[in-house]
């Protein structure tokens, strides 16, 4: 396709410099989590002309782009409607803005059918970059891919990410201004180049590739037939078309298939040249250790050690050894005296208390307990996910809990996401889309709302809970995993429809590669740490400016019946909830911060009603995009009573049974 003509004028006009941008791939590949990730929330839906299928569009971050998120794609010859969308999106008139850019990301496992879309969306002569997303995954697996060759074969830009951890993101956004038209690498038969030349030199004055048009015609493609016919005479279709069936020589099934071989012969030539497997060394413990995992007389028991080495090793030496030495020595020891020294000398009492302030003040319930307390213990815990990842370990949980989860109205692949949820909430609601049916996306996502505690939270969690006897943690993570399970079971009778079967890649388990490991461990935790201290540093102005108008006490006042009478805990816990609401981890930081306030009680009460009340905004700003205003707005409402009605059971149950937890 043409690009918008060059304008002959100095003073070029901005929406000369507009780009509607297309994100295509094949299905699975993290397309709809990257549309997410770079928009804005000003998202629009429209019916693509022609089909019943929808299409989102929104504004790209920081730029006057469009982006779409289309279809999953096998090939532009499909007649599957779907995938038609993912390409007729290319033709003059079909979006609000004409589409000049293809954003195509790729699946870092399976390299060779996204190369083989990427040379078929070529030939529209396009600007492309290519995302290979999931390059975590394809690590694990032994898989290295030689970008920078990749990139100089096909003659675009290549990026790498990690959509799910928001790894890569900037980079592709940035990206987006340097993209290039692909190369053309694919060499078709004698007699289909001798039909496209003839295509090309009929419809030289086509907005659309010529050639494209001709092998789209071969295929016997109804929407360049109409596009023809629009746009040109209808006899010349009708003329062409008779052509095409002359030179096809069969039917255009056929055709389809014989060029679907070339392009992915192409690919597999690429692939080979780009990217390295190394096989894992055939183990027969690892075997045997494999098939372990999916029994359950002996799956249960592996499970159950492997969520104890977790605990030890995230709640133990994270949450105590490393907190105590990074927190406790570094910056109780050093930070805070030295920074309150440095600022003594501002003559504003209000500026001094708003930064050292110990009790709302940005640097200590800010910068401080983010560093201190949230970011040792989220690195270890990536450390312990990246290792059941790399082994292969986490397919064989989804076999293992399938008969768990169909009473949940869940498959096994409910696995998938609700582990994911103990990474980040938000990024798990977006990779339900994984599962088959409407309802087991509500359930799924209803689960991860109502009690899934993301990383950084039980980072701060394990803090708190560490300090305390082993009767405070079996209590709280065991009423999570119970009411889980609960709510889950009474999803799947309330909602109609039944679970899928369950169909799953199974990889071989391996040993993961340590460095590697450490390495996407830290990257993840950079990441992280990037996006969240700032969200510390604005919830604690936030709570600082609330608390100095009088709103805090205000709140407090009247929160109070609630907070006090139901739930049994202190004043002061209105802050804490505040900063939950902003984002999870920043309140369960604060509540580390105001433990003393707390007894060992109201800590559990408190921990518990957090994780139940609701996630960061981010996570419920994904939601509505996901599952719609009607049901997430019941799931909300839902979530927020059942969180009050579970902090006033517990307090009042374990006061009458006389559980103190100390």
């Amino acid at each position: 396709m043409s690009s918008c003509p060059q304008c002959h004028s100095d003073n070029k006009s901005v929406s000369d410099k507009r780009k509607g941008i297309a994100i295509v791939g094949n299905m699975n590949v993290g397309k709809s989590t990257l549309f997410a990730l770079i928009t804005d929330t000003e998202v629009t839906s429209f019916n693509f002309p022609g089909t019943t299928v929808s299409v989102k569009s929104a504004p790209i971050k920081g730029t006057d782009n469009i982006a779409y998120d289309t279809p999953g794609i096998l090939s532009i010859f499909s007649a599957n409607e779907d995938e038609m969308v993912s390409r007729d999106i290319l033709l003059p008139g079909k979006t609000s803005r004409q589409v000049n850019g293809t954003l195509l990301v790729a699946d870092a496992k399976n390299m060779k059918r996204s190369i083989a879309i990427a040379l078929q969306y070529s030939e529209y002569n396009v600007p492309m970059l290519l995302d290979v997303n999931m390059i975590d995954e394809a690590s694990s697996r032994g898989i290295t891919i030689d970008h920078d060759k990749l990139s100089k074969i096909l003659g675009i830009k290549v990026c790498t990410s990690i959509a799910r951890d928001g790894i890569g993101i900037k980079k592709i956004v940035s990206s987006l201004d340097d993209m290039t038209v692909p190369k053309k690498l694919v060499h078709y038969p004698d007699w289909v180049e001798h039909f496209l030349d003839i295509v090309t030199r009929l419809l030289k004055s086509s907005d659309v590739p010529p050639r494209v048009i001709g092998l789209l015609l071969l295929a016997g493609d109804q929407s360049i037939e109409k596009y023809v016919k629009d746009n040109f005479k209808k006899e010349l279709l009708y003329d062409l078309k008779e052509l095409a069936a002359d030179y096809r020589q069969d039917d255009a099934s056929s055709f389809r298939q014989m060029v679907g071989n070339i392009y992915n012969m192409k690919a597999e030539q690429i692939v080979n040249t780009v990217q390295k497997v190394e096989i894992p060394k055939k183990s027969g413990f690892l075997l045997k250790l494999g098939d372990l995992c999916t029994q359950p007389q002996t799956g249960i028991p592996i499970a159950a050690l492997v969520l104890t080495a977790m605990y030890f090793f995230v709640g133990s030496f994270g949450a105590t050894y490393l907190v105590d030495t990074i927190n406790g020595t570094l910056f109780e020891g050093y930070l805070i005296p030295w920074t309150t020294k440095l600022v003594d000398p501002i003559p504003l009492p209000f500026i001094r208390d708003m930064i050292v302030d110990p009790d709302f003040g940005i640097l200590p319930t800010g910068v401080f307990l983010a560093l201190g307390l949230v970011l040792p213990v989220l690195f270890c815990f990536y450390i312990a996910f990246s290792l059941l990842e790399d082994s292969g370990y986490l397919p064989r949980l989804s076999i293992l809990l399938d008969k768990v989860l169909k009473t949940m109205g869940l498959n096994g692949k409910g696995v998938i996401p609700l582990v994911m949820g103990f990474s980040c909430v938000t990024m798990a609601i977006l990779t339900t889309r994984m599962l088959d049916t409407k309802k087991e996306k509500n359930i799924a996502s209803f689960l991860l709302l109502l009690g899934m505690p993301c990383a950084p939270l039980i980072a701060v969690m394990l803090v708190i809970l560490e300090k305390m006897p082993v009767t405070a943690p079996v209590t709280v993570f065991g009423l999570i995993f119970l009411q889980v399970f609960l709510a889950g079971y009474i999803a799947n009778k309330i909602l109609p429809g039944r679970p899928t079967p369950l169909i799953l890649e199974i990889p071989p388990m391996r040993m993961p590669q340590p460095f590697q490991v450490v390495k996407r461990s830290a990257v993840k935790t950079y990441y992280f740490m990037k996006e969240a201290v700032p969200i510390f540093i604005f919830a604690s102005l936030l709570v600082f400016l609330f608390e100095r108008i009088g709103g805090l006490g205000l709140l407090e006042q009247i929160a109070k019946p609630v907070t006090s009478g139901l739930m049994g805990l202190p004043e002061n816990s209105v802050q804490v909830f505040i900063k939950t609401l902003i984002r999870r981890e920043s309140g369960a930081a604060e509540l580390e911060h105001l433990r003393t306030s707390y007894d060992n009680l109201q800590l559990v009460v408190n921990l518990l009603v957090m994780t139940f009340l609701t996630p960061c905004l981010n996570a419920i700003i994904v939601l509505f995009k996901e599952r719609g205003v009607k049901a997430s707005s019941f799931i909300l409402v839902s979530v927020l009573i059942y969180a009050i009605t579970v902090g006033t059971i517990v307090n009042h149950i374990c006061k009458f049974f006389g559980f103190t937890f100390t």
